[in-house]
C-alpha cells in the first residue's frame, strides 16, 4: 500500500486578481516570476511534524481526515503553530518498512518525528532485538540529518499469549529508547481505546473516528510543549 500523505496548505487570501499580460523581460514580469517563485517555496519552508507509523497512523478504514495525524494538525492550526503534519502511515507496515521509507522523508524540513512502528513486527513475532535496532537507526538517521529535531514515541505493548519472555522485552524497547533519545513518550498509544467496543472497528484492532480523538488528546498532551 502506498504512503498516505496528509498535506494542510495555507490560502491567503482567497480569489486573486489576474495580473495584466506583461512583456516577457520587463522588470514587472520578473518581480511576478520571484514572488511566484517564493509562494510556490513557502510550503516547502514550513517545518514538518512526521507521523512514522502503521495503519493505526494512517488512520485504516476512515477518512483521511478523521486520523489522528489530520486531528493533531487541527490542533496545531488552532495553537498558531506554523507546522505541517505529513502522515506517513502504511498498513502492514513493519519497523523494517518504516526504516526503507526513511530516506524520502528526511528530505522534509523535519522538526519532530513521532515514532509509532512496532505492532506489526509483534503480530508476527519478529525479533525484539531487531525491532529496537531498526527503531533506534530511524532515531539516529534521522537526529543526524535534522540536529534539532524533537521526538516523540508512542509505546505498544505486546499480546500477553506471545509469553512473559517476549512480553517483557517486547515493552521494555519503548520507555528504554525515550531515554535513550530524550524523547516525549506515551506509553501505549492505544491506552482507553483498545478492546473497547465502541471505540473500535469491526475487526476489533483499529480505532473509529471517536478512538482516534481520543489517541490524539493523550499524543498532543505531549506534541505540543516539544512544538513551542
Amino acid at each position: 500500500m502506498a504512503t498516505r500523505v496528509f498535506h494542510r496548505s495555507l490560502l491567503i487570501g482567497g480569489c486573486r486578481k489576474r495580473p495584466g499580460r506583461q512583456a516577457p523581460n520587463s522588470p514587472e514580469a520578473a518581480s511576478g516570476e520571484q514572488a511566484e517563485a517564493q509562494r510556490r517555496a513557502e510550503p516547502a519552508r514550513t517545518p514538518v511534524v512526521v507521523f512514522l507509523g502503521t495503519s493505526l497512523t494512517a488512520g485504516y478504514g476512515l477518512p483521511e481526515d478523521q486520523a489522528f495525524p489530520a486531528l493533531i494538525q487541527a490542533r496545531i492550526d488552532s495553537s498558531g503553530l506554523d507546522y505541517r503534519v505529513i502522515n506517513a502511515g502504511v498498513s502492514g507496515d513493519t519497523s523494517a518498512g518504516g526504516l526503507r521509507r526513511l530516506d524520502w522523508l528526511l528530505r522534509l524540513p523535519i522538526a519532530a518525528l513521532v515514532l509509532e512502528l512496532g505492532a506489526n513486527d509483534m503480530l508476527r513475532g519478529q525479533s525484539v532485538a531487531l525491532l529496537r535496532s531498526n527503531l533506534a537507526t530511524i532515531l539516529d538517521r534521522t537526529s543526524n540529518a535534522h540536529p534539532d529535531v524533537r521526538f516523540l514515541i508512542a509505546g505498544m505493548r505486546a499480546a500477553p499469549n506471545l509469553g512473559r519472555d517476549y512480553v517483557g522485552e517486547f515493552d521494555a524497547i519503548y520507555p528504554a529508547l525515550a531515554s535513550e533519545y530524550d524523547a516525549a513518550f506515551v506509553p501505549f498509544l492505544l491506552q482507553d481505546v483498545a478492546a473497547r467496543r465502541s471505540l473500535n472497528q469491526a475487526d476489533g484492532i483499529h480505532p473509529t473516528a471517536a478512538g482516534h480523538v481520543l489517541i490524539a488528546e493523550r499524543l498532543w498532551k505531549e506534541l505540543q510543549p516539544i512544538l513551542r
